[in-house]
């Protein structure tokens, strides 16, 4: 993604084949790509100056088509349970909000994937406000990278603004960096994607994250779901239990089921 306060493409939020595509464009060593994510996402660094063992040339080469682009959040309001809630400015100008939700055996982060969603179901807020657009990798991990309590989060969840499956490249990327050696390097059993049963999305989901996985059910009739939840007409409820029946959920890997009492 391009920074729209300059013009140089943002580098937070790229896999490692994505540096590697840059590395071998800028003729940087092999190892250079392994390098900028472990100062990207294991020292967090805000400049690419701080990159500091990667020569001076390197980085002045780099620095002159990207930038790391972390930001701070705009705003921060806690409730009286003790949650707090973060606002964050994407890229686009829109805003997308986190919740940190501390509790005594473990820390969660509540994250959003979307400005919006499409999904418009009636009890959700998100849904009324329509679909604005999707987050960047970068704009989903600096959710939990630019809060000041990143260090203490144990667990995260996808299910702030949004519909995860309904930005699959952007989540597949996010959840990628989340658990690898060269990321952040959480267990995938500590983190849950939340969705309404996008079928295409949930199969390749499936496939390549060992995330856990929770299935916004709230009704199991599939005529008062539909009053409940649009996108029921062409995701129907029954076809997502069906592919998640056929699926292999062992190695500890979770399905959970979210219903509101109405």
């Amino acid at each position: 993604m391009i920074s729209l306060n300059s013009e140089k493409e943002i580098l937070f939020g790229k896999t490692i084949s994505e540096l590697k595509q840059i590395t071998d464009s800028l003729q940087f060593p092999a190892f250079t790509a392994k390098q900028i994510a472990l100062w990207l996402y294991k020292k967090q660094v805000s400049s690419i100056d701080e990159m500091t063992n990667l020569s001076k040339n390197a980085r002045k080469k780099l620095d002159r088509k990207y930038i790391v682009g972390v930001t701070e959040p705009t705003s921060v309001k806690t409730s009286s349970d003790g949650t707090i809630k973060y606002l964050f400015e994407t890229q686009n100008n829109k805003f997308i909000e986190t919740a940190f939700i501390p509790e005594e055996k473990r820390n969660t982060l509540c994250v959003s994937s979307q400005v919006g969603c499409k999904m418009a179901c009636t009890f959700c807020m998100t849904g009324k406000q329509g679909f604005q657009n999707h987050l960047s990798t970068g704009e989903i991990l600096n959710q939990l990278r630019s809060i000041p309590e990143s260090k203490e989060v144990s667990n995260i969840v996808f299910m702030g603004m949004g519909e995860p499956l309904d930005n699959l490249n952007s989540v597949l990327n996010a959840l990628e960096i989340l658990t690898a050696d060269y990321g952040f390097e959480m267990s995938p059993k500590r983190i849950n994607v939340s969705t309404i049963g996008v079928i295409k999305g949930l199969k390749e989901f499936l496939e390549k994250s060992e995330c856990h996985l929770a299935v916004s059910l709230h009704n199991p009739f599939n005529d008062e779901r539909l009053k409940l939840m649009p996108v029921q007409k062409t995701q129907p409820i029954g076809k997502v239990l069906q592919l998640i029946r056929e699926w292999d959920f062992s190695r500890n890997r979770r399905v959970s089921f979210e219903y509101i009492m109405f």
